[in-house]
Formats: structure tokens, C-alpha cells, sequence
């Protein structure tokens, strides 16, 4: 009977049987071999099914679930249903590599509340980018509301405890897409136990069928997470702090139209970001691109 502490891998899916079947064989292969993973299905209408039963693995068992298209309501479900010390999270189109549990564990295991790690990621081009997350310093409760979201999902591992104790991800229909943002927020309100590991331990892949891309709904949730947290910090400084957040919400939105050239639309962005908060060099850089691409007889 092993000694090392069980981690239970929460893996939401639908429809995404052959991307599921990628992110299983990456749990499998794990050198750290003490792991169940729970597939909380919101019963997929492809072979999802077949694909978990051909793992022939007892340690891996699936759960039909609706969640109403709310996937932090399957994640929670997940967490309810964890056994392990520690939840990792793992979305049905990520994948890790082998000693991905073997190195976040040893890190927990010397008191660590939440580990991530860093990734690639893999855009539907196949192009991959190295994204590292933390520090540490720029994960406190302060600094993940003011300077934005520091931790990737399927590159976290949480003392399962910890989870329970926050009560799990938010389900309102208004974060989608901001869950878990919102949730290590409430993670480093309650502890400042938080690592990082600068090596990159998985693939994040990027797709259409990916929430974030949808660019406009997401920037919608994000402001709606805003809100919330803003709601609990009231006094003047906070309130200009508050201001230049939003803006760097809208210029971040701004720079993802921009990547897909989109240039009108993220000029608009730009500019309601110049109207909360002028005091950005880079803004007025961006709006100098955007401006060029609308102009540019390449531009479509």
C-alpha cells in the first residue's frame, strides 16, 4: 500500500471524445501512479463513453452529469465526488506530461496549498507558445483582482480541503468563462500557501470551441467578476485602482481582436479604455496598430 497521498483528476467533458482520450492517456502515463480521475459527463452525444471504458482502468470511473452549460457546476460536481488529498484539474482537451502529478505533489507535500505549473500553449494551427504563470507574489488576493489572473486550470493541483472550503467554483451564468479566475481569488483569500513551477508540465490547447475565444462574452464575465470582488473595497484608492482594472480589461480585449484582426473592433475597445484610464503608454501603442491595420490595403 503506497504512503504517497491519492490525488483525485476532475476531467468536465462534452463531445469531446477523441481530445478525451488524449487528455486520459496523459493521466495513465503519470510516473506518479496513486490518482483516480472522475470524468463528469454532460452526456456527451459521441462515444465518450466507449473511449472511457476502453481504458479498462479502475481508477478511472465517468459520471453522467447535466450541467446546463455551466461547466464550473461539473467541476463541483467533481469536487464532491473527490477522494484524494489534492483535486488537480484537467479539461478534456488539455493534455500533461508524464511527471506533471510526480513534481506538483512534491511540492504540496513541503505545505503548499495550490501548485501550478507552467505550459504550452498549442493554438489550432498547431503553434505552440511557453506560458508561465505566477509569481507568487502576484497571486494574492489583491494582486489577482488589480493585476489580473495569474493561475491556468488544467495546470493546478489544490488541497481538496482548501476547495471544500470555499465552497467550489461560482455557477452563475455571469462568470462563464471567468470560474476559475473568480475561484483562486477565493482560494488566496482564505490561504497564501500558493507555488509555482516555472517548468512547463502540460498543453493547454486553444480552439474555436474554446470559451475564450469568444472574446466578447468573455470580457463581459470578466467585468461581472470584477464587480463582485470590487464590491468589498470601497475606500477612494481602491475606487482609482478599480478604474484602471476595468481598463486593462477592455485593452486586453482590445488586444485579442487585434490578434485576429479585428482592428475597428479593437480600436473601440482601446478607446473606451482611453476614456477610463489614459495613463497607459502601451494603449496609446496599441491604438497606433490598430489604426495601421484599418488602413493597410492587406487588411481585409
Amino acid at each position: 500500500m503506497t504512503n504517497e497521498p491519492l490525488v483525485t483528476v476532475v476531467i468536465p467533458t462534452y463531445n469531446h471524445a477523441t481530445m478525451l482520450r488524449r487528455a486520459l492517456d496523459s493521466v495513465v502515463q503519470q510516473t506518479y501512479q496513486n490518482w483516480n480521475a472522475v470524468v463528469i459527463n454532460n452526456f456527451s452525444t459521441d462515444n465518450t463513453i466507449e473511449v472511457v471504458n476502453g481504458f479498462k482502468d479502475s481508477r478511472i470511473t465517468c459520471i453522467n452529469f447535466k450541467n446546463n452549460g455551466v461547466i464550473a457546476a461539473s467541476r463541483n460536481e467533481g469536487i464532491d465526488l473527490a477522494t484524494g488529498s489534492f483535486v488537480a484539474f484537467l479539461d478534456s482537451d488539455d493534455t500533461w506530461t508524464a511527471d506533471k502529478l510526480e513534481k506538483c505533489v512534491a511540492v504540496l507535500n513541503l505545505g503548499a496549498d495550490l501548485v501550478c505549473h507552467a505550459e504550452f500553449w498549442i493554438d489550432e494551427n498547431g503553434k505552440s507558445r511557453l506560458v508561465k504563470y505566477g509569481p507568487k507574489s502576484r497571486a494574492t488576493r489583491d494582486q489577482l483582482i488589480y493585476n489580473g489572473n495569474r493561475i491556468s486550470t488544467s495546470a493546478t493541483v489544490v488541497r481538496t480541503s482548501l476547495l471544500k472550503e470555499a465552497k467550489g467554483f461560482d455557477t452563475s451564468p455571469e462568470l462563464i468563462s471567468t470560474e476559475d479566475y473568480d475561484l483562486w481569488i477565493r482560494l488566496a483569500e482564505i490561504s497564501n500557501r500558493f507555488e509555482f513551477i516555472d517548468e512547463p508540465l502540460g498543453e493547454y490547447h486553444r480552439h474555436d470551441t474554446n470559451v475564450s475565444s469568444n472574446i466578447e462574452k468573455h470580457l463581459h464575465a470578466e467585468l461581472a467578476l470584477l464587480t463582485k470582488h470590487f464590491a468589498t473595497d470601497s475606500s477612494f484608492p481602491y475606487r482609482l485602482r478599480q478604474l484602471r482594472r476595468k481598463a486593462q480589461a477592455q485593452y486586453g480585449a482590445g488586444r485579442s481582436l487585434q490578434r485576429t484582426n479585428k482592428h475597428l473592433l479593437a480600436l473601440k475597445k482601446y478607446m473606451r479604455s482611453l476614456f477610463m484610464w489614459p495613463f497607459s503608454i502601451r494603449l496609446y501603442a496599441a491604438i497606433a496598430l490598430s489604426i495601421i491595420g484599418l488602413i493597410s490595403p492587406k487588411t481585409k
